[in-house]
């Protein structure tokens, strides 16, 4: 009987590690907050889509204005102050001290010793797509507006490309750390490409014909 409930105990824990093994998997594709990755495109997409439909839906520039305004604002207080901290643990934020000195600070959620992450993948994903992808649309409208003659249009499309790019830049300095890192990646970034540019694309490439060098146990006299 002693012997029998040492396997019990045995087997026990083995399938607890292998349930562990699974969940631990399902966390990195799975989205832990799925109110904030919601919500970090809702507002952002919904700016875009009414900027693009607001004419065929009214005839009122004001309030096209307004509710893109609104919904800009919104993107941002949720991005800067919500689904940053949620779905990939990084904040920013400006800060006062006692002389009146203003000071931005970028903070990103320290690892755990076990090197337990409480963001998953898929969030990570969705967070940093609608971050980067939406300020880029943005700027095309920018030069649309500006290209076309829509003065009317300009201040909110300016509107949009400043708060989301100012989430863009904070999150990124967030990320990477400090000025001179944000620098020293880019200058790395640039150089590669410009070595990519300037490098022919044949001349590096080996021949197809095949060359044959005798060793000097094969020529005569040697």
């Amino acid at each position: 009987m002693v012997g029998q409930d040492s396997s019990d105990d045995i087997e026990d824990v083995s399938l607890f590690d292998a349930d562990d093994d699974v969940s631990r998997r399902s966390k990195k594709s799975k989205i832990r907050h799925p109110v904030a990755s919601f919500f970090h495109l809702f507002f952002r997409v919904s700016a875009i889509v009414v900027y693009l439909l607001c004419e065929l839906l009214t005839s009122s520039f004001i309030a096209c204005m307004v509710t893109i305004i609104l919904l800009l604002s919104c993107d941002f207080w949720a991005v800067k102050n919500v689904t940053g901290r949620l779905m990939v643990g990084l904040r920013w934020w400006n800060q006062v001290d006692d002389d009146g000195r203003s000071h931005w600070v970028f903070e990103a959620r320290k690892v755990s010793a076990q090197g337990s992450k409480t963001s998953s993948e898929a969030e990570s994903r969705i967070f940093w797509l609608g971050l980067i992808t939406c300020p880029m649309i943005w700027v095309i409208f920018a030069f649309s507006a500006l290209f076309s003659f829509k003065v009317k249009w300009l201040a909110v499309v300016v509107m949009g490309v400043v708060l989301q790019g100012a989430n863009l830049y904070g999150y990124i300095r967030c990320k990477v750390g400090s000025r001179k890192n944000l620098t020293s990646m880019a200058t790395n970034y640039l150089g590669k490409q410009f070595l990519r540019q300037v490098s022919f694309p044949g001349f590096w490439k080996p021949s197809s014909h095949t060359c044959f060098y005798p060793s000097a146990s094969l020529l005569p006299g040697l």
